[in-house]
């Protein structure tokens, strides 16, 4: 009988404490760049006045320029130009180990989704409990795992929030002004019923990379909700209140550098994962990504932390539990075989 193929690799230890140091970084940083670190130059505009700008490639690749501080040699002026050196000089130090981890199998996000999780994080939504779900999640949670698998290319990032995000002060700019500080030109994505307000954001043009805001749905229904604190509206999505209910801080990894996030726990995130599988009639495809990452954190939890998969089955709300079984009895052949253990704690053997 052939040896059942496994389901994800284990990263070797040094590569891991490596990535752990980089987290410690990404959320020690009260600021994350928007792009590439950039440079400190001086300029001096009509009138003669010299002053520091910080110099930079934003999300969409444009080279951009921000007022930083003047005059020079003022000591106002130099300290902030020593600051952000020091800024620029610790993340271009990281460089070439993020470079390192993308090359050995680590998820490394690109420009544009980097810039964008990084403006979210900037503007403090991150810290208020909003959430990064969907494949990026995916990615960051094998990361953190110390696992490589088979990635999922996407251009969608799916954030949500399970409750109104508590901010310490309300934004006054709404969350389509505040993503297109990244340099992308996003705009708002009609829905198909036009009366209806719009949930998504999209890269203007026939860009496919978009935006869409997600907050939990009281049934099976699929309605669009206010979110007032984002001066916006949101899909509501069934049993995504289970996915949220924990949450935990993570880092983001990119070529250009790295910022906080917060996502869910990975177990939920498997058994969530496990579920959606179940509501999506007629789309296999999708449905078999979802068990297949599933899988994946199932069989990776359960040697890295026993018993996490059947506490996050024994919190499925009652009326998912049916969906559930059927969930099982689906993953089985793909789990199973490769990951008996996981697959006794998840079904409960």
């Amino acid at each position: 009988m052939a040896t059942p193929r496994p389901l994800f690799q284990r990263h070797a230890r040094a590569l891991t404490l490596q990535h752990t140091e980089i987290e410690g970084v990404a959320l020690t940083q009260p600021e994350a760049f928007l792009g590439t670190p950039g440079a400190v130059i001086e300029r001096t505009n009509a009138a003669g006045f010299r002053y520091y700008a910080h110099q930079f490639y934003d999300g969409d690749g444009k080279q951009r320029e921000r007022y930083l501080a003047g005059p020079v040699a003022s000591p106002a002026a130099e300290a902030e130009a020593d600051a952000m050196r020091a800024r620029i000089r610790e993340i271009k130090e990281l460089v070439p180990t993020l470079r390192l981890l993308g090359r050995e199998g680590f998820n490394v996000v690109d420009a544009k989704t980097y810039a964008t999780l990084a403006v979210l994080h900037n503007h403090g939504v991150f810290a208020a409990g909003g959430m990064l779900i969907g494949s990026h999640a995916y990615g960051v949670l094998l990361n953190r795992l110390g696992v490589r698998a088979t990635p999922y290319a996407t251009e969608d990032i799916d954030l949500a929030r399970r409750e109104a995000l508590a901010f310490e002060r309300i934004p006054s700019r709404s969350l389509l002004e505040v993503l297109r500080d990244t340099g992308i030109d996003f705009v708002e994505v009609p829905a198909l019923d036009r009366k209806r307000p719009s949930t998504s954001y999209k890269e203007k043009g026939r860009a496919r990379f978009h935006v869409d805001l997600l907050v939990p749905s009281s049934n099976d229904s699929f309605p669009v909700v206010p979110v007032p604190e984002l001066s916006a509206h949101a899909t509501g999505l069934p049993l995504l209140g289970y996915l949220l209910a924990e949450s935990q801080t993570a880092a983001v990894l990119a070529r250009e550098g790295t910022c906080a996030i917060r996502v869910p726990l990975p177990e939920r995130f498997a058994v969530h994962k496990l579920l959606v599988s179940q509501l999506r009639p007629g789309r296999s495809e999708k449905s078999r990504k979802d068990l297949q990452q599933a899988a994946v954190l199932c069989a990776a939890l359960a040697e890295t932390h026993p018993g996490a998969i059947e506490a996050a089955r024994g919190d499925v709300p009652r009326r998912a539990v049916r969906r559930l079984r059927a969930a099982l009895a689906a993953i089985q052949p793909m789990l199973e075989p490769s990951s008996p253990r996981a697959w006794a704690e998840l079904a409960g053997a």
